[in-house]
């Protein structure tokens, strides 16, 4: 399923647990560990070649955090101006036909905060692989604002992250609307390896009346019914949940209230599969829920002019 990985890292403490991690995902044989050596836009001098050196003895040192036996690792690290990280990561991902990005949520900054870092934002964006960013709890009081002392260590050594890898397919959430891309990415997720649960999420966002939320909730349990019936006789094992309110905080809560692994969702849905976009609630649940999330990216559909 994805058998060569793409992860790009800052040699942040999140960067470094991904690697930590990343062995644990069934089936990737190889993995491009990437640094994108970038020059701040202000410097007038610059000697992308020493650093870029200095890149290289980094990541092979890096290497050393992929603890499982017999996956090729390859280092690359390429310049470029700061504004154009994300680019070079998605030119990688591209030239070497990788099937998956795997980012972090955060990377340096000492402020932590509920979203994304920019980089990552703009993979999700614009990029054309599927994405897992992953998300690490941080312990002994180590998210937000320290006092000077503290954030001189984090600074330093990075913030203190859980100890253990949870088994990312343990338990997964995948929203849906009952859309084309929807239907694709749960077939796509169902098939990966040694997939645990499954929790499908039907939001009603929609209803003037009483009675028309009720016939929306009642059609919903029916569909999501049929579908976790359908998966059922695959072996796996499905709960579904029809909720009414906002999707994505829906989702988010659930996610929470579930203690799911996971979080899986189509990169688009009904009302932006022909546009091609990443669509706004996977979109915004990718930016702002405190579980990984694995956006499985699906081509849009072109319909021809009449």
């Amino acid at each position: 399923m994805f058998e060569k990985v793409l992860v790009p890292t800052d040699f942040s403490a999140y960067a470094r647990k991904i690697l930590d991690c990343v062995g644990d995902i069934h089936g990737v044989k190889e993995i491009v560990l990437l640094n994108v050596v970038a020059r701040p836009l202000l410097t007038r001098f610059w000697d992308p070649v020493a650093e870029v050196k200095d890149a290289e003895r980094k990541l092979a040192e890096e290497k050393k955090y992929i603890k499982v036996p017999g996956i090729d690792i390859k280092i690359m690290a390429v310049p470029v101006l700061e504004r154009g990280i994300a680019g070079a990561i998605q030119k990688v991902a591209s030239e070497e036909n990788v099937s998956l990005v795997i980012m972090g949520a955060r990377g340096l900054s000492l402020i932590q905060s509920a979203f994304m870092g920019s980089v990552s934002r703009n993979i999700l964006r614009f990029g054309d692989r599927h994405l897992l960013i992953m998300r690490f709890k941080a312990v002994e009081g180590t998210e937000g604002l320290q006092s000077f002392t503290k954030q001189r260590s984090i600074r330093a050594e990075g913030p203190r992250l859980q100890k253990s890898c949870d088994d990312l397919f343990s338990k997964v959430l995948i929203p849906t609307d009952f859309s084309q891309a929807a239907e694709a990415a749960i077939s796509f997720i169902k098939s990966i390896s040694r997939m645990g649960e499954l929790v499908l999420l039907h939001s009603i966002s929609q209803g003037n009346t009483q009675m028309e939320i009720d016939a929306h909730v009642k059609n919903a349990t029916k569909k999501l019914e049929g579908i976790g019936q359908e998966l059922g006789k695959e072996g796996l094992k499905v709960t579904t949940r029809v909720v009414v309110g906002n999707p994505v905080e829906k989702i988010r809560a659930l996610a929470e209230e579930a203690d799911v692994s996971l979080i899986a969702m189509s990169s688009v849905g009904e009302d932006t599969m022909k546009a091609g976009r990443i669509g706004s609630r996977t979109y915004d649940v990718a930016n702002t829920a405190n579980r990984s999330v694995l956006v499985v990216r699906m081509k849009p559909v072109f319909v021809p002019a009449a």
